[in-house]
């Protein structure tokens, strides 16, 4: 499994699908988490999971996306109605309950990846405007036997971080 993750775009359009055009042939889905801040009729038409986010006005973005791919269960939130600028534990819930094994938020423009209780988080920052360092960013994951590997890219398409976590 491979997917390609990107979030709070924030109208830059030229970033986003730039992002698209250099990984769409290498990935089985492609997963924004929202603040895109575009009309849903922009992404008809498009392979793309989106959900909506605080900055998107658009009521027909849904609100969580569950995709099925290669066995795994993949939540896509924003992460505004989770507290995730201070905590996953109500995104942990929620996984739980739907019985993701991954799930790709946003929200913070914090890039970031963890392994909780054999759930994968990721948050791929922001291809707008990131927190916590200078790079605008975007992952890709991929799973290998028991082996998450997260590698996140700045808009440059240049590795700034590659985040291996093991599976029990």
């Amino acid at each position: 499994m491979k997917i390609l993750i990107m979030s709070d775009t924030h109208k830059d359009t030229v970033t986003m699908e730039e992002v698209i055009q250099v990984h769409q042939d290498e990935v089985q889905a492609i997963i924004h988490c929202g603040d895109s801040e575009l009309d849903a009729s922009y992404f008809e038409g498009k392979s793309i999971f989106i959900v909506g986010g605080n900055c998107d006005y658009d009521s027909s973005f849904p609100e969580e996306e569950l995709i099925t791919l290669d066995n795994e269960k993949i939540l896509v939130v924003h992460g505004h109605r989770h507290q995730v600028k201070s905590t996953i534990l109500p995104l942990s819930y929620r996984a739980q309950e739907v019985g993701a094994t991954v799930v790709c938020f946003g929200h913070s423009h914090m890039l970031g990846a963890e392994l909780q209780n054999g759930i994968l988080f990721v948050n791929p920052g922001s291809l707008h405007k990131p927190r916590g360092r200078k790079e605008k960013s975007y992952a890709i994951v991929e799973k290998k036997e028991n082996l998450w590997q997260v590698l996140f890219f700045s808009s440059e398409h240049k590795l700034i971080e590659n985040v291996n976590l093991k599976t029990s």
